[in-house]
C-alpha cells in the first residue's frame, strides 16, 4: 500500500557508524566508513549519527569528512555531557549542510551513581551541557540514557529541562534491552502526557536486542507517538545488536495499513547496504535474518514452492526487488564475455569504471574456469576484493598444503615489500599451519581474535568467504577474502588483515592513532 500525504514521517536515524561499529571488532576504516555513509545519505536516511569525535582522531577525521560530503543527511555526532565532548563534536560537524549534536548522560538510579552526581547535581549538569550544545546549533538531540529503568517522575522532570535548554529531540533508549513492546509504548505516552510543549520536538526510540524485542519495542514507541527511530544496517551493534533500519522499515512499508507512517527510505538500496556492511565489519548475516537472510526469499518445502510456483503471493509478502534483491538469477559461466558481466553486475547495483570491470573480469574468468556456474553471490565476493584499496605490502605467491591423519604441514612463498620470503611450517590443521607460516615470513605480535568461514553459494566447488579479525594493541582489524579452495581464501583473509594493520601501524607513526578510548554507550 503507497503512503498517503496525509500519513506522520517517521525520521529514520541510523547509527551503524557509532552504535554499530562498538559491536567487538567491528572497527572500519576510515575510507569504508565514508563509503557506508555517502550509501545511507543515498539511500534518504534522515540522520546518520556518523560517529563520537572525542574518541580517537581516527574517528574525528571521519565524522568531520562526511559531514562534508552530506548531501541530504543530517550528519550527528555523539557527545557525553561535558563541554568538551560537546565543542569537539561541533568541530567535527560544523562543515555539514545540516549537522545536529546528540549529547547523552545516564539518568537511572545505577547510572547517576557512576559520576556520583545526586538528582539536582544531575539536573543541573543536563541544563549546562544542552545549553552549550543549543548555542553551537539549532539543532540538538539529547538521551537519558537507560530511561527505561529511570524513576518516571524524575525522567519527566530531565526531559522537561533538556527541551527548555534547546533539544529539539528526545531520544528514549532502552540501554539494556529489556524493555517489552508494551511497555516501549507506555512509556512514549506517558511522557507525551506529562510534558509539556510536545508540539515542539520530536521523541526518538532507541532499541537493543537483548531480548529479541528491538523491532517490536521500536514499532510500538512509533504508534504510541514517537516520530524517530534509531537503528542500524543488519541490528549491527552492542550485545545482542540495535534495532534493524531493514526491519523496521519494511515492517512500516509492508503494514501501512495498521501503521499509517511513511519514511524517506529508498529500500530498493537496502539489500546492497546489508551485504556492504557486513562485508566491511566481519559481521556475517545470519541465514535466517528477516529481510537480509539468505533464506529470506527461499523456499524448500513443497507445499511452498508448488504455491509460490502459481501465485507469488501465497508465501511472500514483499517481493525480492522491493529491497534491491536481484530476482533473475541468470547463472554465468567460462563463456560468458564482457558485455554479460557488465549487464549483470549494472543489475546487481554496481555501475562500474572500466579498469575495475576489467580486474573484476580477469578474476571472473579466472572464478569460471574452476566452477561450472557463477551465481549472483559469487560475483559479489569478486566486486568486494576488487573495491579493497588496502596496499598489498604482503601478497601470496605460493600454497602448497598437506594434511591427514599424519600430520598437517603448510610450504608458503609471500611476497613482502617486493620481496620473497618462504617458510615451511607445520600446525594443528591445514589454517592453523599456514597462519604459522605467514607469521614465520612476517613475524607480528596481533592476536587472532575471529576467523569465520561462509559458503557463497552451494556445492562442493562453492566459493569460501572467510573473515579473519585481528587486534594488535588495541588496534583491530578485519580482513576478507573468498577462493573456492578455503585454505587459500583463508591464508589471503589473513594476508589482507596484516596489510590493513600495517596502514594503522604507518597512521600511528604520522600521528593519528585511530585506537578509541572507552566511554559509556548512549543506548
Amino acid at each position: 500500500m503507497t503512503p498517503t500525504p496525509k500519513q506522520d514521517h517517521v525520521l529514520i536515524f541510523d547509527t551503524t557508524l557509532r552504535d554499530g561499529e562498538q559491536s567487538p571488532g567491528a572497527t572500519m576504516s576510515h575510507e569504508e566508513k565514508l563509503e557506508i555513509a555517502a550509501m545511507l545519505d543515498e539511500m534518504g536516511v534522515d540522520v546518520i549519527e556518523a560517529g563520537f569525535p572525542i574518541a580517537s582522531e581516527g574517528d574525528f577525521n571521519a565524522v568531520s569528512e562526511i559531514a562534508k560530503n552530506a548531501k541530504t543527511s543530517v550528519i550527528c555526532g555523539l557527545s557525553r555531557a561535558n563541554a568538551t565532548d560537546i565543542d569537539r563534536a561541533w568541530e567535527a560537524i560544523k562543515h555539514a549542510p545540516r549537522a545536529r549534536i546528540h549529547t547523552f548522560i545516564g539518568t537511572s538510579p545505577l547510572h547517576r551513581a557512576i559520576p556520583n552526581l545526586t538528582m539536582d547535581e544531575m539536573a543541573e549538569r543536563i541544563h549546562e551541557t544542552v545549553t552549550h550544545a543549543r548555542n553551537l546549533t539549532d539543532d540538538v538531540q539529547w538521551s537519558p540514557m537507560d530511561s527505561t529503568r529511570t524513576e518516571h517522575d524524575y525522567l519527566c522532570r530531565v526531559v522537561e529541562i533538556a527541551i527548555k535548554a534547546g533539544a529539539s529531540t528526545i531520544n528514549i533508549p532502552d540501554t539494556v534491552g529489556y524493555t517489552a513492546p508494551r511497555e516501549s509504548a507506555d512509556l512514549i505516552r506517558m511522557l507525551i502526557e506529562k510534558v509539556p510543549g510536545v508540539d515542539e520536538f520530536i521523541f526518538a526510540t532507541h532499541c537493543h536486542n537483548d531480548l529479541g524485542m528491538a523491532t517490536a519495542n521500536s514499532l510500538a514507541a512509533v504508534e504510541a507517538g514517537a516520530r524517530q527511530i534509531e537503528c542500524t544496517i543488519n541490528g549491527l551493534g552492542e550485545r545482542a545488536g540495535n534495532t534493524a533500519l531493514e526491519e523496521v522499515v519494511m515492517a512500516l512499508k509492508v503494514r501501512n495499513d495498521i501503521m499509517p507512517y511513511q519514511t524517506r527510505i529508498d529500500t530498493s538500496k537496502i539489500m546492497g547496504l546489508s551485504r556492504r556492511v557486513a562485508t566491511v565489519s566481519g559481521f556475517a548475516v545470519q541465514y535466517n535474518k528477516a529481510i537480509v537472510g539468505k533464506n529470506a526469499f527461499l523456499h524448500e518445502s513443497g507445499i511452498h514452492q508448488d504455491g509460490v510456483l502459481k501465485n507469488v503471493e501465497t508465501f511472500e509478502i514483499m517481493k525480492p526487488a522491493d529491497i534491491g534483491l536481484n530476482e533473475d538469477n541468470i547463472v554465468l559461466g567460462k563463456h560468458s564475455g564482457r558485455a554479460a558481466l557488465k549487464s549483470k553486475l549494472g543489475a546487481l547495483g554496481f555501475e562500474l569504471g572500466q579498469n575495475q570491470l576489467n580486474d573484476i573480469f580477469v578474476r571472473f574468468k579466472d572464478l569460471a574456469d574452476r566452477k561450472k556456474e557463477v551465481y549472483d553471490d559469487d560475483l559479489l565476493a569478486l566486486v568486494r576484493v576488487a573495491e579493497d584499496t588496502t596496499p598489498d605490502r604482503l601478497e601470496l605467491k605460493s600454497l602448497k598444503v598437506i594434511c591427514g591423519t599424519d600430520g598437517q604441514s603448510a610450504e608458503m612463498t609471500v611476497t613482502v615489500d617486493g620481496t620473497e620470503k618462504s617458510a615451511t611450517t607445520t600446525g594443528d590443521g591445514p589454517v592453523d599451519a599456514s597462519f604459522n607460516a605467514v607469521k614465520e615470513v612476517f613475524p607480528h605480535a596481533a592476536k587472532l581474535e575471529l576467523y569465520q568461514v561462509h559458503a557463497v553459494t552451494q556445492g562442493t566447488d562453492a566459493q569460501a568467504t572467510v573473515s579473519v579479525r585481528l587486534n594488535e594493541d588495541g588496534r583491530i582489524v578485519t580482513g576478507s577474502s573468498a577462493d573456492t579452495d578455503t585454505v587459500v581464501a583463508s591464508v589471503r583473509a589473513y594476508i589482507h588483515a596484516i596489510n590493513r594493520l600495517l596502514v594503522r601501524r604507518d597512521k600511528v607513526g604520522s600521528g593519528a592513532d585511530e585506537r578509541e578510548i572507552n566511554y559509556k554507550d548512549v543506548g
